[in-house]
């Protein structure tokens, strides 16, 4: 048996986010969660289940073809027995198609759901304010995405299916036993109560062990994409044994749980299948007797004990296929919650409108706000600031002063505790999120780059630009000239995260996009950090140009960078504690004076 690797860090003993849910779930009926996905396909359904209805009643005429045969055996007609066989073959043949084109039709119909249900999960959560990701990894939104839909897949595509059938089948064949021996068929009766006992107990059992099995995989593929994402770091930190000891410990939990699973179904397996044919084999000795007593024919004996089987085999189908519709049923709620999920930041019912042109005429009044996350730390306290029409801010202060919250907020990424942010004299929540984020260009201290071309990746500033302008984009931001140089120029892929690309690279990049937006207000969050010498004056003559006539707003660590703002906003543990033009402030000293003394010189302060 395989044992798990001790790390330093301990796992809890229940899966994440995984214990409240676990209690409140509803057995299977939170599969009734995906019928609003299944509505709009009901021609393929009825399709579907005509089909399936189709199969289980052939299936259930060919014990009665048998007795035929049978009974028939030594009849002086060979004609009869012929005719008999002939129509047993036909049954076959239509069983063959019927069984062919059930599973057509139901694979496509999971096949049908499933997309639509990823697709609405990646729209619900692509959407999602930062705070929602605060709470929840990005690989396990990933996992819920892929590999719980992959099971709600298998089971809408095939388990379904079969369970309807095998229930038909149990239904059908149970009438056809009392019509063929009503004192048989009663002695299998008094075996039903005791087959469903287990079902249901040690049926409850495993959905909440899926549910646990579920998480944890989402748990261990949310450590995975954090360790892949960061592998630089993580090699770097030489942090690789811990990082391989960690995701270990995770896969070795849920390989535990699984084996937990595995186990209590196979018991259930186990007990059912045991009792059943047990109680199959006791009532096929009654009837036996009866065939040598002369009470009943051989035939009327074989088509009894086939539609037992029958009978048998779709009960032990059934509490086989039960486990699987609980483990969907886990899996149809951790996607339900996903789709429920409340975002914190709502666009109101009915938006207000922009003044067109929008201006770029930005206030802070009385902002105060804390992140979620960290409610005991004041980001921003009581703020009141204007900005007015192309007007270059720059925000500096130590780390951890509120610049960057800043520009979270005037994105509305977050809404203040208290106070409003108003955009030409709208407040920023009562206008909705797009409306307003279309006129707005972002360079961030982490440039994101994506996994295509260096074109595209400009181009995603605004999609519908062409070849020109996104070249036109490139050259402001000196951009041009190593895109040029890559193997296949613009059309050159750049590796997943821009790994191809050096860290001053990808923030040209990331302002060609900015460029390309042609907005009219711009946020520069340490846009230039990544750049040496020569390539931020070629983007500094270029950011200078691309804010004349804008409102640029600036967070900047490094003096040099924003020396040449209209006003300079000195921030310090979430207040704004000095404003004015760099002389000004170095003048007056304080915070700003001794910033610039740090950078600047050694000691003396130059204007």
């Amino acid at each position: 048996m395989a044992r798990r690797p001790k790390t330093s860090q301990a796992v809890p003993a229940v899966a994440p986010n995984a214990t409240e849910e676990r209690a409140r779930s509803r057995a299977i009926g939170g599969l009734r969660e995906l019928w609003p996905f299944m509505a709009p396909y009901r021609g393929l359904i009825v399709a579907s289940i005509m089909a399936l209805v189709l199969t289980a009643c052939v299936s259930l005429t060919l014990p009665l073809a048998v007795r035929r045969v049978v009974d028939n055996f030594r009849a002086q007609d060979g004609a009869i027995l012929n005719q008999y066989f002939i129509a047993a073959l036909a049954i076959a043949a239509l069983l063959a198609v019927g069984t062919g084109l059930r599973y057509a039709l139901v694979t496509r119909l999971g096949e049908r759901v499933v997309a639509d249900i990823r697709m609405a999960v990646f729209d619900r959560v692509i959407g999602m304010s930062p705070q929602f990701f605060e709470k929840i990894m990005t690989g396990e939104v990933l996992s819920r995405i892929t590999t719980d839909t992959t099971l709600i897949q298998s089971v809408l595509g095939s388990s379904v299916s079969i369970a309807l059938r095998n229930l038909l089948l149990f239904i059908g064949g149970l009438v056809l036993m009392l019509l063929t021996s009503a004192k048989l068929t009663s002695l299998v009766l008094l075996v039903v109560p005791v087959v469903v006992v287990p079902i249901l107990v040690l049926g409850r059992k495993l959905r909440s062990i899926s549910r646990e099995n579920q998480d944890w995989i989402a748990a261990s593929s949310g450590n995975a994409a954090e360790a892949l994402g960061a592998v630089q770091t993580v090699q770097s930190f030489t942090h690789e044994r811990a990082s391989r000891a960690q995701f270990a410990e995770m896969t070795e939990t849920s390989y535990e749980v699984s084996r937990r699973r595995i186990r209590t179904r196979a018991l259930m397996t186990v007990i059912v299948i045991f009792l059943v044919f047990t109680g199959v084999v006791g009532v096929l000795w009654m009837g036996a007797l009866d065939v040598r007593t002369g009470n009943m024919t051989e035939g009327t004996l074989i088509q009894f004990v086939i539609y037992s089987v029958m009978v048998a085999g779709s009960v032990a189908a059934l509490s086989e296929i039960w486990g699987e519709l609980q483990r969907a049923a886990g899996a149809t709620e951790r996607l339900v919650e996903l789709l429920a999920s409340v975002d914190a930041v709502q666009d109101p019912a009915q938006p207000a409108v922009l003044p067109e042109p929008v201006q770029g005429h930005i206030a802070f009044e009385n902002v105060s706000f804390r992140y979620p996350s960290r409610p005991e730390t004041a980001a921003l306290s009581d703020v009141s600031l204007e900005i007015a029409p192309g007007e270059t801010v720059a925000f500096v202060g130590p780390s951890g002063a509120g610049k960057t919250t800043i520009i979270h907020l005037i994105q509305r990424f977050y809404d203040p505790d208290s106070g409003r942010i108003t955009l030409d004299g709208v407040a920023l929540n009562a206008l909705a999120r797009d409306a307003f984020r279309q006129h707005i260009a972002l360079v961030p201290q982490d440039p994101v780059i994506f996994a295509a071309s260096a074109r595209e990746n400009i181009r995603f500033g605004r999609p519908d630009a062409s070849d020109a302008e996104v070249e036109a984009a490139a050259r402001a931001a000196a951009a041009h000239d190593f895109i040029a140089a890559l193997p296949e120029g613009y059309d050159s892929y750049v590796g997943e995260r821009g790994v191809m690309l050096s860290g001053g690279q990808k923030q040209r990049i990331a302002i060609a996009r900015a460029i390309l937006r042609n907005a009219p207000v711009l946020l520069l969050d340490e846009a230039t950090s990544a750049l040496d010498a020569e390539s931020e004056r070629l983007v500094q003559q270029a950011v200078d140009e691309l804010s004349a006539g804008r409102t640029t707003l600036i967070v900047a660590h490094r003096l040099a960078t924003v020396k040449k703002a209209d006003r300079i906003v000195v921030m310090d543990q979430g207040r704004i504690v000095a404003t004015g033009p760099h002389e000004q402030l170095v003048a007056e000293g304080g915070l700003y004076a001794r910033l610039a003394r740090l950078q600047f010189t050694d000691g003396s302060v130059a204007a």
